[in-house]
């Protein structure tokens, strides 16, 4: 099945998205401290997308359904408040590049292992050796960028 362009642009997107967040996150996370910051940020989103949904009324009918989901399903939130914090803590630390590169390892580590057992319900995916040698040529690259920081 060939990739859909359009889901890849957005892929992209949220990719380039994600490092200006973790980078002002990370300023924000200097200014007022970790745990601070986190709870800014998912202030600031939470009134954001309320006012989405007011604006566009879009889900209108979307949240009455939230008993349809299982109960695992809203556990994002929570892995919400640990990806905000780690990727301020790991920036400070590493900086854009490096911290970007580690992160995208560890999502497409956990993704392999996702689609392969199509775990909550997906569709399953199968493994590849093509996928190891991906991961393995992600985290050579995350090397290469660590060791241009010294």
């Amino acid at each position: 099945m060939p990739l859909a362009p359009i889901s890849l642009l957005l892929a992209l997107v949220a990719g380039i998205t994600m490092a200006l967040q973790g980078s002002l996150n990370t300023i924000l996370g200097k200014a007022v401290g970790l745990l601070e910051a986190t709870f800014v940020v998912h202030l600031v989103g939470t009134i954001t997308v309320v006012m989405v949904l007011l604006l566009l009324r879009l889900g209108k009918n979307g949240l009455s359904q939230i008993g349809q989901a299982p109960w695992y399903a809203v556990l994002g939130g929570v892995l919400s408040v640990l990806i905000i914090y780690t990727v301020v803590a790991s920036i400070s630390k590493l900086g854009v590049a490096t911290a970007t590169t580690a992160i995208i390892i560890g999502q497409v580590s956990a993704a392999v292992i996702i689609d392969h057992f199509g775990m909550f319900g997906l569709k399953e995916i199968p493994f590849t050796w093509w996928k190891l040698a991906g991961i393995a040529l992600l985290a050579t690259g995350a090397k290469l960028m660590l060791n241009s920081n010294h």
